[in-house]
């Protein structure tokens, strides 16, 4: 057992080594639930048959230092040197390869559970969400607000809340579903929506802009004209810049996409209806944002959680708190 525990301690380092250096693309939550599993295995294993087994051969131990002492004693020796109590503790010791697997399953457990149901934390990496989050902002995604899913295959189990406009997201990319991507809500099921000359329009109407002066962009060193725009019942911060080029045109967009029939591209924008099950997202840096208009609907069977907190960001501790 002690040699299958280091190949598969061998294994795991190969697999992180790998992916850490770029070899190929990691699924963490299929590792944790694989490391689970495996370190579930050696738990029942230990508490069963190898806790039991240490046990009884501690006992024949004593048994049989028991008897030698009897008799001696029969033959009139009282006194007998030796003590069996060292090498009973080290009969009853776990030895490494159970330390390293039994040992770990209740905090594997513990984390895979957290992670799976209830939060999980995600690190921005790019500035498509400023000036709402940061690069390098590390935020809490609330695993169970729109329902409790399956880990792995993220499949939903139990209906909570319904998607609103507005809400931050964190989902599957449907282009790679090994990344996930952070983006705001702008539209849902049945929806018309449209990007029209860089303003949101939702069933007709367009979403009311603030001016909320400049705001300095880290990426570009530049200020930007920043803005608040209300989706729903919901006020947010964007940055949208009239002076310049939009990001996006017609003849950019990826392609072709699930739904592609619903959007109708112009040099001006793009205008979708929104189909069943589906959501249409933006970045809050509308000018640096890869989203809904180039890639097209996020499935609702690809929604990881909705963002909510930023718990830590090392560069500024100011960040530190809840965000719409």
């Amino acid at each position: 057992m002690s040699a299958l525990t280091g190949i598969l301690y061998a294994a795991l380092i190969a697999y992180l080594g790998g992916w850490y250096t770029g070899y190929w693309s990691g699924n963490f939550s299929l590792l944790l639930f694989i490391l689970t599993v495996v370190t579930l295995a050696y738990w029942l294993a230990e508490r069963f048959h190898f806790a039991p087994a240490r046990e009884r051969a501690a006992a024949r131990l004593s048994e049989a230092d028991a008897q030698r002492r009897a008799a001696l004693s029969a033959q009139g020796i009282a006194r007998v040197d030796g003590d069996v109590e060292g090498a009973r503790q080290e009969v009853l010791r776990q030895p490494w390869w159970l330390d390293w697997t039994a040992g770990l399953f209740p905090v594997i457990l513990i984390v895979f559970l957290l992670r799976s149901f209830l939060f999980e934390p995600f690190k921005i990496p790019s500035g498509s969400m400023v000036p709402t989050l940061l690069v390098g902002d590390l935020i809490l995604v609330n695993k169970f607000h729109y329902g409790v899913r399956l880990p792995v295959i993220n499949k939903k189990i139990i209906a909570n809340n319904d998607v609103q406009r507005g809400d931050v997201m964190v989902f599957r990319y449907p282009e790679d579903t090994s990344l996930d991507f952070i983006k705001r809500v702008v539209a849902i099921p049945g929806d018309e929506v449209a990007y029209i000359n860089q303003r949101v329009y939702i069933n007709g109407q367009a979403a009311p802009l603030q001016p909320q002066g400049d705001f300095y962009d880290e990426d570009s060193r530049a200020y930007r004209p920043h803005f608040l725009e209300k989706l729903g019942e919901k006020e947010h911060q964007i940055l949208v810049d009239p002076r310049r080029e939009p990001l996006f045109r017609a003849d950019r967009r990826d392609g072709p996409f699930p739904y592609q029939d619903n959007c109708r591209y112009s040099p001006e924008g793009v205008r979708c209806t929104v189909p069943v099950g589906h959501y249409f997202v933006l970045g809050d840096n509308r000018d640096n944002s890869r989203d809904s208009r180039f890639w097209g609907f996020v499935p609702d069977e690809n929604i990881v959680g909705k963002a909510f907190f930023v718990w830590m960001n090392f560069g500024s501790l100011k960040r530190i708190g809840s965000f719409n």
